[in-house]
């Protein structure tokens, strides 16, 4: 009988690079998950690559010139490369600002695009069909590739945003509000806390606007109707989270009349008693030249009644200082508002004009140095309640979701209470256990009384 032997292709390789915001990094999550279920081999690394993916970024000028960079640098040390993300989108002048820069690239779309880059790829990386080795595509009960640690996962519940903010040119790249099936929400958040994840961190460009654009209309998980709206997710992943001994965590909250109906389910310990709310500012000047949704001049109003009710609420917020025609006068009411509203951590970014937003035609431009000093100046009186917040918490025992470890657990770790989201926010810096046998182990909660302060982080004796 004559043997059959087949030849095994080597697979092909796809560099991949992911860059800016959570959001983009559940984008590049569902392309590598493809690229995985097709037989891809992925790497971070440009080396021995067949083709190189750049997830890009194109909120801010820093954030542009990176994108552009790396894109840049894939093509000097590899050549081939598709562009991909919110950059994807941008125009200048008519033309595609990516093909414009590097007319070498050989394909470029914008956000949210994974059918579109998986195209691009079999064009120019087909990949040849080996029934007998290929991978079968996920299935909706799995998990597909994750970007950060197992313990810690981003959901993303929508997609683009509504308003028309004039600082920002997302929604031309991203597009209005679109938001995700609450069944499917739903049914990744559960596959995601039994594959061992302890913190769910929600995400979109508007939390609190979840459902609008479909009218809150109902729809089904589990058999059982559930309204497309903020409140009804957030009590369902919570009581989802509940099972799994977990964290849910709210990104991008808007300060909407209708997060008074969340609190509640903070107060209680449904979800974390953490929202990161993108104040941008607080005088009601700014904000309307900011065109900033929601009643900003009622903010401290609603913080103080949030807080009253849940008095374990940590706020983390971000701000632009030195927006066009700010006065002294409205810069000081800033910094009266966080102190006032006592925000638990802030990032303050000195207005950078972004190509194409409305802002860029407001009159009363400052200069360079003036947006910088008052970014100076906002982050030291920033600093100032942070220590006092963090100080507060010393002889306080919190729960801790450890992150790494040293020693094999022995010797301590890193982890975070409740109010510190990953890579934003600060750390708790664990010491060596003092029970005999007792070892911290990555991706598990452990008790840490809080025994002192470093930093913006702080120290915790694990109990």
């Amino acid at each position: 009988m004559t043997e059959v032997t087949h030849s095994v292709q080597a697979p092909k390789k796809v560099g991949f690079v992911s860059l800016g915001c959570p959001k983009a990094l559940t984008d590049s999550e569902l392309i590598l998950t493809r690229l995985s279920a097709e037989g891809y081999q992925t790497s971070k690394t440009f080396e021995g690559a067949d083709l190189v993916i750049v997830n890009t970024c194109g909120f801010i000028d820093d954030a542009v010139k990176e994108s552009l960079d790396t894109i840049s640098d894939a093509l000097r040390e590899n050549g081939r490369v598709i562009v991909t993300g919110c950059l994807g989108a941008r125009q200048e002048e008519g033309e595609n600002l990516i093909k414009k820069t590097h007319p070498k690239v050989l394909a470029v779309t914008g956000p949210h695009a994974t059918d579109e880059v998986m195209g691009f790829v079999h064009e120019h990386l087909p990949m040849e069909h080996q029934p007998f080795l290929d991978l079968l595509p996920s299935s909706p009960s799995s998990v597909g590739i994750k970007l950060t640690p197992k313990h810690y996962a981003y959901l993303k519940i929508s997609e683009g945003c509504n308003h028309r903010c004039t600082f920002c040119i997302i929604p031309s790249m991203r597009g209005d509000l679109v938001s995700r099936p609450i069944g499917d929400v739903l049914e990744e958040a559960k596959v995601l806390f039994e594959n061992g994840v302890k913190e769910l961190l929600v995400i979109s460009q508007d939390t609190s606007a979840y459902g609008v654009d479909v009218k809150y209309q109902t729809g089904f998980w589990n058999g059982r109707p559930i309204k497309t709206r903020t409140l009804e997710l957030v009590r369902e992943l919570g009581e989802l989270a509940q099972e799994h001994g977990a964290w849910v965590r709210l990104h991008y909250v808007y300060p909407y009349p209708t997060v008074d109906h969340i609190i509640p389910l903070m107060a209680s310990g449904l979800v974390l008693p953490y929202l990161d709310i993108p104040f941008q500012h607080s005088h009601p000047d700014v904000l309307a030249r900011m065109k900033r949704p929601a009643s900003g001049e009622r903010n401290l109003e609603r913080i103080q009644t949030w807080r009253a009710a849940c008095p374990d609420l940590v706020i983390r917020s971000t701000f632009i200082a030195g927006f066009p025609g700010e006065t002294e006068a409205e810069f000081e009411d800033l910094l009266t508002f966080v102190r006032e509203a006592q925000i638990d951590r802030a990032g303050c970014f000195a207005y950078s004009p972004v190509e194409g937003a409305l802002a860029n035609d407001i009159p009363g431009m400052l200069s360079q140095s003036e947006r910088e000093a008052r970014q100076s100046r906002f982050m030291q009186v920033q600093e100032e309640v942070s220590t006092l917040k963090l100080k507060s918490r010393v002889g306080q025992t919190l729960q801790v979701l450890v992150d790494s470890v040293t020693g094999g657990g022995k010797s301590g770790g890193i982890g975070r209470s409740y109010a510190d989201a990953p890579e934003i926010d600060g750390l708790v810096k664990l010491l060596p256990p003092q029970r005999v046998g007792q070892r911290l182990k990555t991706g598990a909660f452990t008790k840490a009384t809080i025994v002192g302060t470093q930093g913006h982080d702080l120290i915790g004796q694990p109990i």
